[in-house]
């Protein structure tokens, strides 16, 4: 299996490369202004996490969306990779009311996909100024922590994923199921 991650400048992208790569995939990291074509004969994408602050600096996610609106296949956004497919989508990203940095409890509100198996209280590893306020039409809430209302969800129909928190670090707990379980996506 091939998952391309695109690096949108995320300090943790490596780590998102390196737990797919432990997990038996054929991962690669592209630059994100790397055109649509050259990700065809991928089974997923990854959106990494990055600095950009979205709603001012989405162009700083370079081809993003010209990558998602071609795909086919499953995508996964982490962090600000998440905050891109809601504002993309049509959702509303802002500056959020209390900034997350370190570990947070979430609770898993829609066992979907990504959290198959795990337990509907975790801890993980945050590290975002920004927030999704809103999500898009057909997308759903999977899980909400204290200060931050929308930390995962998925679309209703499409196999595409989104994750506030970091599940490529030692400190989320379960990350590598939540990569697991994206991967079975990637598979059917």
């Amino acid at each position: 299996m091939k998952i391309c991650v695109i690096d949108n400048g995320g300090q943790w992208t490596h780590r998102e490369w390196r737990v797919l790569r432990s997990l038996g995939c054929d991962a690669d990291i592209m630059e994100n202004s790397v055109s649509a074509e050259k990700i065809k004969g991928y089974d997923g994408i990854v959106l990494s996490g990055g600095a950009p602050s979205i709603q001012v600096e989405s162009d700083r996610l370079g081809n993003s969306g010209n990558i998602v609106d071609a795909s086919s296949v499953p995508i996964l956004g982490i962090c600000a990779g998440a905050q891109f497919l809601s504002y993309h989508f049509g959702g509303v990203v802002g500056p959020g009311n209390n900034p997350e940095y370190g570990k947070t409890e979430i609770r898993v509100t829609d066992p979907d996909t990504l959290f198959r198996g795990i337990p509907s209280a975790i801890i993980v590893w945050e590290n975002h100024n920004d927030e999704i306020k809103k999500l898009p039409r057909d997308f759903i809430l999977c899980a909400s922590s204290q200060n931050c209302k929308i930390q995962a969800f998925h679309h209703k129909s499409k196999p595409i994923f989104g994750v506030q928190f970091h599940p490529e670090v030692n400190n989320t707990q379960f990350g590598r199921d939540i990569f697991s379980n994206f991967l079975q996506t990637c598979k059917s």
